[in-house]
């Protein structure tokens, strides 16, 4: 037996922010939908986590993010040295929003700010002169905390892939719609990989100024990332037309006569597979539009 994801925050104490937050830290278990919908969480997952000691308060401390000032507060540190530390990629947002003047905001975990100050290993960096490599990063205007997001967040979303195709369609994510077009010349293929890729709506709605805020954060801009993203698209893609090939475009079907003729043709857009929601046209439109 599962429950809906609300269903389930509701029953742990969580608000929503935080539920969504737990499941992509891996704290609480989801498992794939019947109806090829939201994940759901399993009935004994939440009465394990209720049953958890210090529960609800303890779940509640595992999710809870800060800002700048509150993780530097945390850190014992200077805003400005707690900045430097997140831009040079010693530390990883947890989350990120943009606010209503379209800047992006970054959260990180209370609780790894906590370890991170407490370990031996990370004193340096908490007092005196930066390292030399920290230092050079920040004077080349490096900015990591885009791409250690990035990591976190691809690690979530193929944890929840069931098989190849969807660990592909995962990983094309976080690649331009023009390097993917490259990459994959199949239309078949193309549509595919863009019904597959994990529901997102956190972002709002597709081709509004916050969706293409975040679009610019989600696609790799790094040579080394990109090319590890491109090496296991490949790898994924090779296993899964041998697991099995995309779905092909419906064929068109002969209009009926009489009162019920459809009003519009079958189109070649009509596949054999469900759609789930829309994803954000600016980066899918190109994909779908540069070939085929």
């Amino acid at each position: 037996m599962t429950r809906p994801q609300g269903s389930a925050a509701r029953e742990l104490g969580l608000k929503r922010g935080e539920f969504d937050l737990a499941v992509r830290l891996g704290r609480i278990r989801t498992v794939a939908a019947p109806d090829g919908g939201l994940r759901r969480v399993p009935r004994e997952e939440i009465d394990r986590i209720r049953e958890a000691e210090g529960f609800p308060d303890a779940l509640r401390e595992q999710v809870r993010v800060v800002g700048t000032a509150q993780g530097a507060s945390i850190m014992d540190i200077p805003p400005s040295r707690f900045t430097r530390l997140a831009r040079a990629g010693m530390l990883t947002p947890a989350k990120f929003y943009v606010n209503r003047y379209k800047t992006v905001v970054w959260l990180y975990l209370a609780q790894e700010l906590q370890e991170f100050a407490r370990s031996e290993v990370h004193a340096p960096l908490l007092t005196g002169r930066a390292p030399a490599a920290m230092r050079a990063r920040i004077a080349a205007g490096k900015d990591l905390r885009p791409r250690t997001w990035r990591s976190r967040h691809a690690r979530y979303l193929l944890d929840q892939c069931g098989d190849p195709w969807e660990r592909a369609a995962a990983i094309t994510t976080f690649l331009d719609a023009d390097l993917l077009a490259d990459m994959v010349d199949s239309p078949h293929e193309r549509t595919h990989l863009l019904r597959l890729r994990p529901h997102e709506s956190w972002y709002g709605a597709p081709d509004s100024p916050t969706a293409q805020v975040v679009e610019r954060i989600l696609v790799a801009d790094d040579p080394a990332e990109i090319s590890w993203l491109r090496a296991n698209l490949l790898l994924s893609l090779d296993k899964a037309r041998r697991l099995r090939p995309a779905p092909l475009l419906a064929a068109p079907q002969p209009a009926p006569d009489g009162p019920h003729a459809p009003a519009h043709p079958v189109a070649a857009e009509d596949f054999t597979v469900p759609a789930p929601a829309e994803p954000t046209r600016s980066l899918w439109g190109r994909l779908l539009g540069r070939r085929g």
